[in-house]
């Protein structure tokens, strides 16, 4: 039976292997389309990337002049050692900064969604387990925070120190949104019904919904939780709920029968949640979401083969992750079955040394005078 388990084991991980390579040459293939694409039309990319590191530049110099904060040191040392940085043990589970995981289509958007989260929460660490919250901070005997470890001990270590708290926010631990996406959206937004007023019809003014409105980046698109939920359905489905987004205030007076919870208006109105409205004026946060970069000129089979190339990827990981498992489970079998064959073998060898000692014994009776 130990022998039949080890053959499963091992039949598991010889198909996950196969399974692995499939994917391996699906991705190239995909990459290589893209590569054809990028060549022959360099300019166009150089133009769009130009555009979008602008933007993401400047949030980035906003969060940098942040120095003190948990975000500001993480994009510090991002800055400092590259991609390296992921490596580092205390932050290595983290996937980013709320700021820089959304794009928005134009700046009047990222204002006003920026000043509905709070600087606070646009400063908010992401990470995507429990383990990785708690390598960020490490505590004394008394409970006072450890200095010289996490994220206060590598913030020392480039000569920032941390001040104040910070907050992080854990995928793993939010409660996701229940239903399903939108069929075929290369986004994955929500499908998410409509407001509807007592006539049946949809509020005027209504433009959607605001976690629908955030654009990820397609890096982060199957950036998921162990149980599958992307960052929309996650992170961004926390912070905005169902927030309606409306053209103007005045759009937003007929609809408030049907606002659960809360909305905002392109020219500055807030409505926090049912009866609880934002009054006077606008407040500047100074980080805000990047723009989206412009994709009207990519091909509808570029977007198509870069989502396929993400979503292989994370299939692959997730393979890797079971044959790590099944591995784990055959070597834990042949263990069981040497120690197992040793028993076996031991009590071969006491019982031959019984049966010659019962032998000689019988033997040695017969041979006796009587």
């Amino acid at each position: 039976m130990m022998g039949m388990k080890i053959k499963q084991h091992e039949d598991n991980l010889k198909l996950l292997k196969s399974q692995k390579h499939k994917l391996d040459d699906s991705i190239l293939d995909l990459q290589v389309i893209l590569g054809k694409y990028h060549s022959s039309s360099t300019p166009k990319i150089e133009d769009d990337d130009h555009s979008r590191r602008k933007s993401e530049e400047e949030t980035t110099e906003k969060i940098l002049q942040h120095e003190k904060s948990a975000a500001g040191i993480l994009w510090q040392l991002k800055t400092r050692h590259g991609t390296q940085v992921a490596l580092f043990p205390p932050i290595k589970d983290v996937v980013g900064i709320v700021g820089m995981l959304g794009k928005v289509e134009d700046d009047n958007l990222s204002r006003i969604f920026s000043e509905y989260l709070g600087i606070e929460t646009m400063l908010a660490i992401v990470c995507k387990t429990y383990e990785g919250v708690k390598a960020l901070e490490v505590y004394e005997n008394e409970g006072y925070v450890k200095k010289t470890a996490g994220l206060h001990g590598l913030g020392s270590s480039i000569g920032r120190t941390l001040e104040g708290r910070f907050q992080v926010i854990c995928l793993e631990n939010l409660r996701p949104y229940a239903g399903a996406s939108v069929p075929d959206d290369p986004q994955m937004r929500l499908d998410l019904l409509k407001p509807r007023l007592a006539n049946g019809e949809c509020p005027p003014g209504f433009l959607g919904y605001a976690v629908n409105m955030i654009n990820v980046d397609s890096a982060n698109l199957y950036c998921l939780t162990a149980n599958g939920h992307g960052l929309r359905a996650t992170l961004f489905y926390n912070l905005f709920g169902r927030l309606q987004v409306y053209k103007t205030r005045a759009d937003m007076v007929p609809a408030l029968p049907c606002i659960s919870d809360g909305a905002i208006s392109l020219d500055g109105g807030i409505i926090r949640s049912t009866g609880v409205f934002s009054l006077g004026n606008r407040e500047d946060v100074d980080v805000r979401f990047p723009k989206v970069s412009a994709t009207s000129g990519l091909p509808e089979n570029y977007l198509e083969s870069e989502r396929q190339i993400n979503e292989l990827k994370w299939k692959k990981d997730k393979m890797q992750e079971d044959m790590k498992r099944e591995q784990a489970l055959l070597d834990n079998a042949k263990f069981n079955f040497d120690r197992k064959k040793q028993d076996f073998l031991k009590f071969l060898a006491d019982s031959s040394s019984y049966v010659t000692q019962h032998q000689i014994y019988a033997s040695q009776s017969r041979m006796a005078p009587r």
